[in-house]
């Protein structure tokens, strides 16, 4: 049974004033969505400025069918700026192929698998909405509510009010502490390097994502579309601690890429330290609810997740489009954020458990693959991969 059209503004809104904590592409996708039904809204980013940062992902079938709703003609833009993806070439880090793995995404789903720079993809998004409802250098610090406002403090001493206040702020979510008081994220045994520069890799002449696996750890280095490349590697750690500075990091992860073939670690040689991202991988347990009063999350805020199966921004639009929806379909601010919750719950629990089982794969040698087949499976991968990417929010879940 389709859904009703969302696409025009509420004759009488169940809220007029939200605020959005996160300028990410999941605050500002969400921004988007809410502005179509006539909401006053307000977005609040604790960076400065809008500069570059982030890393390459992937846009699979599920998250740009939920852009395309929200936004269209904002996958075409992105298919421009990023890379479509047609062959993803596996390596060993000595630099022998493995196999090459042409991306089936058009011919399944009807959509590519997009690879683009988080920065260019939060632009993009950005250039949808009026510059004067973002608002940087705004750290919120909490929030207190009662039935009828949100009274949300940042650390510029500023107060603001809303109706409905959005957790999109990430892993580390400030909303989410406020509400849950989990304390810090589960280290998932795996440390993370990345960075984007304007680089051409030998190897994207006739391929557009590589994979590099070594001894517990790999290398992704994508084509993100405008001459730009991202390298991303990740190894299997016991230890979360970081490097005391930036030369420091870039000594570190060459150091972990000794003996690996020169035109993986002259990638990594050509970045400015400065420019290195290095952290853990981290996720948190599911909730059991996400909202409580005129307060819900959204995205990471809501559902962390390691980056194995590439679904953080995914499942992020996902949410985006679906509290659209919600809010657009019901009579009431409690009964939508309890749709919101039901319609996205056990959906991102499922894509959360995978990406988790997902990351430990990436370091499995032989012996541990064997082991591995030997315990119980969520769900055959194929099977897994149909129910992920042929999502499309014209249908009710």
């Amino acid at each position: 049974m389709p859904k009703t059209d969302i696409t025009h503004k509420l004759s009488k809104p169940i809220v007029e004033k939200v605020a959005i904590i996160g300028a990410g592409p999941g605050g500002l996708a969400t921004a988007i969505a809410l502005r179509t039904l006539g909401f006053d809204v307000q977005v609040y980013e604790k960076a400065q400025d809008f500069r570059p940062a982030g890393t390459g992902l992937g846009l699979t079938p599920n998250g740009l069918n939920c852009l395309d709703a929200i936004a269209p003609g904002i996958v075409e833009t992105l298919t421009i700026s990023g890379c479509p993806v047609r062959h993803i070439l596996i390596k060993s880090s000595t630099g022998e192929t493995i196999r090459e793995i042409p991306s089936r995404n058009i011919e399944l789903y009807g959509r590519p698998l997009l690879t683009v720079w988080w920065w260019r993809l939060q632009q993009t998004l950005a250039s949808r909405l009026p510059a004067d409802i973002i608002h940087l250098n705004h750290r919120c610090i909490g929030f207190e509510q009662n039935e009828n406002t949100v009274e949300i403090n940042f650390d510029n001493g500023k107060t603001v009010y809303a109706d409905l206040l959005i957790g999109a702020d990430g892993v580390n979510s400030v909303i989410r502490e406020t509400l849950f008081k989990e304390g810090k994220a589960n280290f998932l045994g795996s440390m993370c390097w990345r960075s984007v520069l304007k680089y051409h890799h030998e190897l994207f002449d006739s391929h557009e994502t590589v994979f590099i696996k070594g001894n517990k750890q790999f290398m992704y280095i994508l084509n993100v579309g405008e001459g730009y490349t991202s390298w991303i590697s990740r190894k299997l750690s016991p230890d979360c601690s970081l490097s005391r500075n930036a030369d420091e990091v870039k000594s570190r992860i060459l150091n972990e890429l000794a003996g690996w073939d020169e035109s993986f670690r002259e990638v990594v040689e050509a970045t400015p330290a400065q420019e290195i991202w290095e952290g853990p991988i981290c996720d948190r347990p599911p909730l059991s609810h996400w909202s409580h009063g005129r307060v819900t999350l959204l995205g990471d805020a809501a559902h962390p997740m390691a980056p194995a199966i590439g679904q953080g921004a995914n499942s992020t639009f996902e949410d985006a489009y679906e509290l659209q929806a919600c809010l657009s379909e019901s009579s009431t601010l409690e009964a939508a954020l309890t749709s919101y919750e039901q319609r996205r719950s056990d959906r991102t629990q499922i894509i959360q458990k995978q990406s988790a089982l997902g990351e430990m794969r990436y370091y499995e040698t032989e012996n541990s693959v064997e082991q591995t087949q030997q315990q119980p499976k969520m769900r055959p991968i194929n099977e897994f991969h149909n129910w992920l990417y042929s999502y499309k929010p014209s249908v009710i879940n």
